[in-house]
């Protein structure tokens, strides 16, 4: 089967065309630096030629509030309308948890949008929410004019790392269409700061933590269930503690 992955040489995209490779099936790792860019449409057509699936893994290389709206609504409209004339029979598509939750941010907004473009397309699609990645807990914080603290929301989340979000894009990459949305999170519940003054500390970060309940994630104020999974979410299996051990013995 072909299956072509836009984004596919980010940190999520590069492990998926790897694990779908592994199994056999011809990947495109598409991206502006292979020839084919979502914007212009620069490629498009010869890269879907064949492909049965597409998995969008692609983010805004801005995320400034128009810029990133820009870059959504119009990678999505013309991926999408590349892929209803090479009769592409799955778009999959990597969102995030709790996008619908936070209208005060404009990144979730410009997620929403991409989202009921999906939705209000004719070609079969699955969108799969996940939470955040262990691997950038450590970009979370939000440092003082001084640089001497960091200022961090005390809301509850759950991370996953990101190789058991590979494996649950691989599995819905092989399957059939839901036409809906699929959750997953971490194994684990965490308040946001404990979590990034554990990752801070690892890395020898000794900055002042502030616990602030209204400091805000993406420009939205989060609260305890606003980045958490819901009912029926499918569960990575690693777990936080074991994630940083081995973090820090490849370093």
């Amino acid at each position: 089967m072909k299956i072509v992955v836009i984004g596919g040489t980010g940190l999520i995209g590069s492990k998926l065309v790897s694990t779908l490779r592994a199994r056999g099936h011809e990947v495109l790792a598409a991206s502006p630096d292979s020839g084919v860019n979502t914007i212009t449409g620069e490629g498009l057509a010869a890269a879907l030629a064949g492909a049965q699936v597409v998995v969008d893994v692609a983010n805004s290389p801005s995320f400034e509030t128009a810029a990133v709206l820009k870059f959504f609504e119009t990678s999505t409209t013309n991926l999408l309308a590349a892929e209803e004339r090479a009769g592409v029979r799955h778009h999959l598509a990597l969102s995030i948890v709790g996008s619908e939750r936070l209208p005060d941010s404009g990144y979730m907004r410009a997620k929403v949008t991409q989202e009921k473009l999906i939705k209000k397309s004719p070609v079969p699609y699955t969108i799969l929410h996940s939470t955040q990645f262990f691997e950038f807990i450590g970009r979370i914080p939000e440092a003082s004019p001084d640089g001497k603290s960091v200022r961090v929301s005390t809301a509850m989340f759950q991370p996953i790392v990101s190789d058991d979000v590979v494996a649950t894009l691989a599995e819905l990459t092989l399957g059939a269409p839901v036409n809906g949305v699929v959750e997953v999170g971490g194994p684990e519940r965490f308040r946001m700061d404990e979590l990034v003054e554990r990752v801070l500390r690892a890395k020898g970060d000794t900055r002042e933590i502030i616990r602030d309940t209204h400091v805000p994630y993406f420009g939205a104020e989060i609260d305890d269930q606003s980045l958490v999974t819901g009912p029926g979410a499918r569960s990575g299996s690693k777990r936080f503690e074991i994630w940083l051990k081995e973090s820090q013995a490849a370093k």
